[in-house]
């Protein structure tokens, strides 16, 4: 519990099991309306998540012990029937043996005097007898994680089961299950950016990252594919997570500001969220987020680099020091899973691409409505509310209207056309002379 490591693949786990820091949140909200009641969303989506990790941690914990009970009535076993062979062969002896003790059904408490008891006699030759101690503590010491839980430790457990290829079918499938789930979060955070900023259709793109993703899958599936996963693990997903969220977290609470976003959430919901949320977004978080990532870098630092590897000659893992190529690859994959935020700050802080082409999607944000920005200044402003004639239109067309919702109009609705085939949705309405408090 004291080990930063373990804190941080706790924190990475409760990122990925919300989504948060892959964008895939973010990407799903801009399909929201603007009245949509984002707090309850967001206590309903956490409880939910707290709920299952409680009920995958009885489940994991359960088929565990479960796994290592039988393991250990295995080990006891085995060892039984090699002291009963040592009693035959006249190399212990009958009176050491408590009577009450039945080695054909030799219990684990049983076992263990006997063990206790072998070990005091025999203390100088004890080693060359072969016995094991045969606690359950050992082989739940054993047991593995990551991609090894579920296709070792998992499968292995269930081929004791009651009805075990059935249990086997329904645990692969909710795996299967599982992958998509997620990959739907992680797409979506990908295409969705991609399609607002460059107004491209998404269903070839969609199809190209998950080409994408395809081919680059298929390293995992080599006979060494397991390190690299664990590479990727640990050194693509883990603490470039943790920078990215702390970024988060600082940009609202502090750079945009914490007020403000308390205004806008105010504005969309209605009430003035609890102020639990302003403390734990503004001073918590961000402290927690920061002190775990120093430990996590200085952990890192003391300890170099390394792998878990298959001896085959000793039947073990040990753990070896990742090569130099081996190193090169970790620093990469940290590089370029956070170099998109200086690259990103870089290209809009210059001003190094041109959005007076049209290419891009300048989107200026207000109170209440997203208005498209012009790429020509001596363009009239008009053209914000009326419509375009096809060939001005810097990308295809919207709609026939922009219009806003008049105040105690019961006529007029406001429709947000959502992210759709191209991209960013607008706030639709045909009231040039609105003031903008009504919005």
């Amino acid at each position: 519990m004291l080990e930063p490591k373990v804190w941080r693949e706790a924190a990475t786990q409760v990122f990925f099991a919300l989504g948060l820091g892959f964008g895939g949140v973010i990407a799903f909200s801009s399909y929201n309306k603007r009245d949509n009641n984002c707090h309850f969303d967001a206590v309903l989506v956490s409880l939910i998540n707290f709920f299952t990790s409680v009920l995958a941690t009885l489940v994991v914990f359960a088929v565990l012990g479960f796994k290592a009970n039988i393991m250990n009535e295995g080990c006891i076993s085995e060892n039984a029937g090699k002291i009963v062979r040592l009693l035959q062969a006249g190399n212990l002896s009958h009176s050491v043996i408590p009577h009450h003790v039945n080695f054909s059904s030799i219990t684990a408490q049983d076992y263990q005097l006997v063990y206790d008891i072998i070990k005091k006699v025999k203390e100088e030759e004890f080693e060359g007898l072969g016995l094991a101690a045969c606690q359950i503590e050992d082989e739940l010491d054993k047991s593995v994680q990551g991609t090894g839980l579920a296709f070792i430790a998992f499968t292995e457990a269930m081929t004791h089961f009651p009805a075990s290829p059935f249990w086997s079918v329904m645990f692969f499938l909710m795996l299967v299950n599982l992958g998509l789930g997620s990959m739907f979060g992680t797409i979506e955070g990908i295409t969705t950016p991609l399609v607002d900023t460059f107004k491209i259709r998404k269903e070839p793109l969609t199809v190209g990252c998950c080409l994408l993703a395809f081919c680059i899958g298929l390293l995992f599936v080599q006979r060494s594919g397991n390190y690299f996963v664990t590479m990727f693990d640990d050194y693509s997903a883990t603490l470039p997570l943790l920078v990215v969220v702390i970024l988060e977290n600082v940009t609202i609470s502090w750079i945009y500001g914490i007020d403000k976003f308390m205004d806008d959430l105010k504005d969309m919901l209605g009430f003035t969220p609890y102020k639990y949320y302003y403390y734990m977004w503004k001073y918590v978080s961000p402290i927690l987020l920061s002190i775990l990532l120093i430990a996590s870098v200085v952990q890192m630092g003391f300890t170099p680099p390394g792998y878990y590897a298959w001896i085959a000659e000793m039947a073990t893992e040990e753990r070896l020091n990742y090569p130099t190529w081996g190193l090169f690859v970790c620093v990469l994959l940290i590089v370029l899973a956070l170099l998109p935020i200086p690259l990103v700050f870089i290209v809009r802080f210059f001003n190094l691409i041109d959005d007076s082409t049209g290419s891009l999607a300048s989107v200026s944000y207000k109170r209440g409505r997203i208005i498209k920005e012009i790429s020509n200044p001596e363009e009239d402003d008009a053209s914000l509310i009326h419509e375009k004639i096809q060939s001005e239109m810097p990308s295809p067309n919207i709609g026939n209207s922009i219009y806003r919702k008049q105040s105690g109009s019961p006529t007029l609705k406001v429709d947000t056309a959502p992210n759709g085939r191209y991209g960013i949705g607008y706030l639709m309405a045909d009231m040039p002379d609105m003031p903008e408090s009504d919005l």
